[in-house]
């Protein structure tokens, strides 16, 4: 069963550009909700895009959009987890 990656609530629907969470109304096809998402990539996307959408929070026309397995929350965990082992690794040199 699908989920919503920002509120986790189940998705028994297909995901269409326009397509808004009928739990907490966000729109479901966007770069936050995709799980190509990636901050620090080229365009913050792991496929091969052309350009960055102008605001990855909402809903665009990317045709790689893939729903997100997991929730947008734990994708900033694991960036934190990832400054901290960088700061242990590098010290003083971040």
């Amino acid at each position: 069963m699908k989920r919503c990656p920002y509120c986790q609530a189940e998705l028994d629907f297909p995901i269409g550009r326009s397509t808004t969470c009928p739990s907490c109304s966000k729109e479901l096809h966007s770069c936050y909700a995709c799980r190509f998402y990636s901050p620090g990539a080229a365009h913050d996307c792991l496929e091969d895009v052309d350009e960055k959408p102008r605001d990855p929070d909402r809903g665009n026309f990317c045709e790689l959009f893939c729903l997100a397995d997991k929730s947008v929350s734990g994708r900033a965990d694991k960036r934190s987890e990832a400054a901290l082992k960088a700061a242990k690794l590098f010290g003083d040199l971040l």
